[in-house]
């Protein structure tokens, strides 16, 4: 992909500041899109036609290609899949149980060690003498799915995160079918997993898909997706983590709500209404009350709904452990 494809400083737009004091220290700049709930573009600020790595926010996806590909996953098990996870040892005690699907064990796991994104399962795990390993890793419930993706269809399981792997094709695909975009480049995420690069507005297109799916739908493929949006609805903490951004958005606000790496985020509102951005300095400090803050413009959700909900997104800025400002949306 020649690199001016990807958008660049001078087409960002200021998304958020960060202001301490009354004066403005810092300010995140990037791209966003907002699609309303009949999938038209109702706002679009920045680049967003430009190709970015979604980073994490392609778990859904790649957890439908999972289900498509004949791995049954319910409740926690299809979260944990599409999951970003904190590495709790419930967190932990699900990867197992998808893994166990497949007869396998943490050992199959092509993920980097890890330690737990959770500091209190952290720090019980340097009490008790251990390490990080791969199934603490925040991505290891993908991993755990893709696996058994390969064991129920007969794939070889050691190349799993090569890209041309058929799991890998299946993915591709899936993801094409739900954003309606050819993938632009594949790279390599930071887990080891293939990554694809897609417009924001792609992106957003295919996460309002899967945020919408009906589970009477005529076809597996959204059936599939309804199942997993409800599982998540329905189980924020699987998500992420108790107290941590997206579950908090999940459990609150009804959203719908992954991060990705990379200053990354989509967001879809319970009427559809779907928000993708992305900010440019990779930053995610900022990233979910910018897409809360687009959401409630939009009329999708209520603003003071939100504004109850931003004390739990770690958005003060302290001086001398007081709040003396806070990071906000400023587009």
């Amino acid at each position: 992909m020649n690199s001016s494809a990807v958008f660049t400083g001078e087409e960002a737009v200021e998304l958020a500041v960060v202001e301490r004091s009354g004066f403005v220290e810092s300010r995140h700049v990037g791209s966003a899109v907002v699609l309303g709930p009949d999938g038209a573009v109702v706002r679009s600020l920045g680049a967003p036609e430009r190709p970015v790595f979604p980073r994490s926010t392609m778990k859904p996806f790649q957890a439908v290609a999972v289900m498509g590909a004949g791995v049954a996953l319910e409740g926690t098990s299809a979260v944990l899949a599409t999951a970003s996870h904190a590495g709790t040892p419930a967190h932990v005690s699900v990867v197992r149980t998808i893994l166990a699907q497949g007869g396998l064990t943490e050992d199959a796991l092509g993920c980097p060690a890890d330690w737990p994104g959770d500091s209190a399962s952290r720090d019980e795990l340097v009490r008790a003498g251990e390490g990080p390993r791969p199934i603490y890793m925040n991505c290891s419930g993908k991993h755990a799915a893709m696996l058994v993706a390969c064991r129920t269809n007969g794939w070889p399981t050691e190349s799993y995160l090569d890209p041309q792997h058929p799991l890998q094709h299946h993915i591709r695909d899936t993801v094409e079918r739900f954003t309606g975009e050819k993938v632009a480049v594949t790279g390599v995420d930071g887990c080891g997993a293939p990554v694809f690069a897609l417009p924001l507005t792609a992106l957003a297109r295919g996460i309002q898909r899967i945020a919408t799916a009906s589970d009477g739908s005529p076809f597996q493929l959204f059936r599939n997706a309804a199942l997993l949006k409800n599982a998540v609805l329905a189980n924020g903490w699987a998500l992420d983590g108790p107290g941590r951004a997206n579950t908090v958005v999940i459990d609150e606000l009804h959203v719908f709500a992954k991060l990705g790496a990379e200053g990354v985020m989509v967001m879809a509102a319970p009427d559809g209404t779907t928000v993708a951005l992305k900010m440019l300095d990779g930053s995610l400090r900022a990233a979910s009350v910018v897409g809360l803050s687009l959401l409630a413009d939009a009329g999708a959700i209520d603003r003071a709904a939100v504004e109850a909900v931003l004390p739990e997104l770690d958005l003060a800025v302290l001086g001398g452990g007081q709040p003396v400002g806070a990071i906000r949306a400023a587009y």
